[in-house]
């Protein structure tokens, strides 16, 4: 076992769990935390939603969106050089606050990974389907995405495909993914290149000039506009924290994920602020032809896009590009979610069966074909009852997001509570860096469910008046809670401590940058 995972694990109380080390180095953790939040994904999908809350302001978002995530990811890091663990935000908020909240916790980081998973293959299948279109110049088949039988046997396979890669293990995981997203991000960096430069040469539709004040989000925006833009900001962020729950097969586990963790927000968010001008100024956010704003081209801003800016062969590789955001990151996500479950079971949190380990891929194969299985069900089901029932559950993604990167942000804090004032290190990135970001999410977690509540936030469905988004955030949180229950009662170890014990260590130690 590589020595210095041991030692950490011996310090802390903490459990090998036979996955392969040594195998992710810094650019490779950066790779596959850029691959799950999917950059070519979360922007065709999320530019339209921000644009609606806030219009031109849209840089000023995602900036406000990427200082809670960066502050966060300070939190993560200095719990990661101290406890590396593939459970990472359960593992840790069990180790400061206790088993209940440890629990919750990581609940709220599953199902908000499985909801995700589904929707990632949903983008994948529309985008399938658009290059196939395009590349045989046959539009109908573009219009195959929305017959409900071939949507989801269509997914589905996708999540198969996915389920079997992830299960390969880490080092096959790595490979595809330097692919995938090599490619993906290429070609999004020539598209917005390519707008900018028509923009200059007086062809483009809206040919906005670039103004600064688009990054100034203390200006213009009404502060319900402000958090629903926001929350789709974090949720354009969400993802680079994979990049933790891999420390046990990195190189360095205490400080190879951190690294790649901070490496991959801050290159996530260049390459928003590049694309979120590249479009407005190209486009304009107004209501009609291609304007951001224009209902019809919300879900979908880069099918509209692709064509005009790029041609005919360019948006064919656009098309394709985010067909391979969407599939890199569907096969990512599986990551995060079956390490989860792996610590989950491997301390009695879930049944042990999840705490198994493939004994020649050295991945958590059950782990990862239950979340294959539950997201094609879940995917299938909600498709059967109707497409707001999914947006809306998209919407709630939100809350459970806020939810448990709040929760590691305090659980920094406290779990480190001995340490904070021994040296001006510790106070910045042990206190003040997770205070500010834990208040800002909890500020933005409050405040969302405050505006979920209006229907008129999500899909305008509603039960008594209330919107459908503020009963699926919280039916799934309080659904965990009862399954939290019901694993008290069977597995009756971990909640008495005995398996993860609540601590705070006393020595101090040096996490590095």
């Amino acid at each position: 076992m590589n020595e210095s995972l041991e030692a950490a694990e011996e310090r802390s109380g903490l459990r090998a769990k036979g996955l392969a080390e040594g195998k992710v180095g810094t650019v490779s953790g950066a790779i596959l935390g850029i691959s799950c939040v999917a950059p070519g994904y979360t922007l065709t999908a999320s530019i339209g939603l921000i644009v609606a809350a806030v219009g031109l302001k849209m840089p000023a978002i995602f900036i406000a969106g990427f200082i809670p995530m960066f502050l966060t990811a300070y939190a993560y890091r200095e719990l990661n050089s101290r406890a590396p663990d593939c459970g990472a935000s359960f593992t840790w908020s069990t180790k400061a606050f206790g088993p209940y909240v440890g629990w919750m916790c990581g609940w709220g980081m599953v199902i908000a990974t499985i909801i995700v998973l589904s929707n990632l293959a949903a983008i994948a299948v529309e985008f399938l389907y658009l290059f196939i279109a395009e590349l045989f110049a046959s539009p109908g088949i573009a219009e195959l995405a929305d017959n409900l039988l071939i949507n989801i046997l269509t997914t589905v396979a996708l999540i198969v495909l996915a389920t079997v890669i992830a299960s390969r293990g880490i080092t096959t995981s790595e490979r595809v993914q330097y692919v995938l997203v090599g490619f993906q991000m290429v070609v999004l960096i020539a598209f917005a290149v390519v707008a900018i430069a028509q923009v200059n040469l007086g062809d483009a539709p809206a040919g906005l000039a670039f103004d600064l004040d688009w990054f100034n989000p203390f200006s213009g925006l009404a502060l319900g506009a402000f958090v629903i833009g926001v929350t789709g900001s974090i949720f354009a962020f969400w993802g680079w924290d994979t990049c933790l729950t891999l420390g046990e097969e990195s190189k360095d586990p205490t400080k190879t994920p951190g690294r790649a963790g901070l490496l991959c927000v801050i290159s996530i968010l260049l390459t928003y602020l590049l694309v979120a001008v590249a479009v407005m100024m190209y486009a304009g956010v107004g209501e009609t032809g291609m304007g951001l704003d224009n209902a019809d081209n919300a879900d979908n801003v880069f099918g509209v896009l692709a064509t005009p800016v790029l041609g005919s062969w360019g948006g064919l590789l656009l098309f394709a590009a985010v067909f391979a955001s969407s599939v890199a990151s569907l096969q990512t996500t599986f990551l995060p979610v079956a390490r989860a479950m792996l610590a989950m079971g491997a301390y009695g949190a879930f049944p042990a069966k999840f705490a198994e380990v493939h004994p020649r891929h050295l991945a958590p194969v059950f782990s990862t074909v239950v979340a294959g299985v539950v997201t094609a069900v879940f995917y299938t089901v909600v498709s059967l009852l109707s497409e707001s029932t999914l947006l809306d559950t998209i919407a709630a993604l939100g809350i459970m997001i806020c939810w448990y990167y709040g929760i590691t942000a305090f659980a920094c804090i406290w779990y480190f509570r001995r340490e904070l004032f021994t040296s001006a290190r510790n106070f910045v990135f042990k206190l003040l860096f997770p205070l500010l970001g834990g208040l800002m999410l909890a500020a933005v977690f409050v405040i969302s469910v405050q505006e979920s509540m209006d229907p008129e936030n999500g899909s305008g469905s509603e039960i008594g008046g209330i919107g459908l988004v503020f009963f699926m955030g919280f039916g799934i949180l309080a659904f965990g809670a009862v399954l939290m229950l019901v694993m008290r009662l069977r597995s009756p170890a971990f909640f008495q401590g005995h398996t993860l014990t609540r601590d705070t260590p006393v020595s101090e130690q040096t996490a590095g940058l």
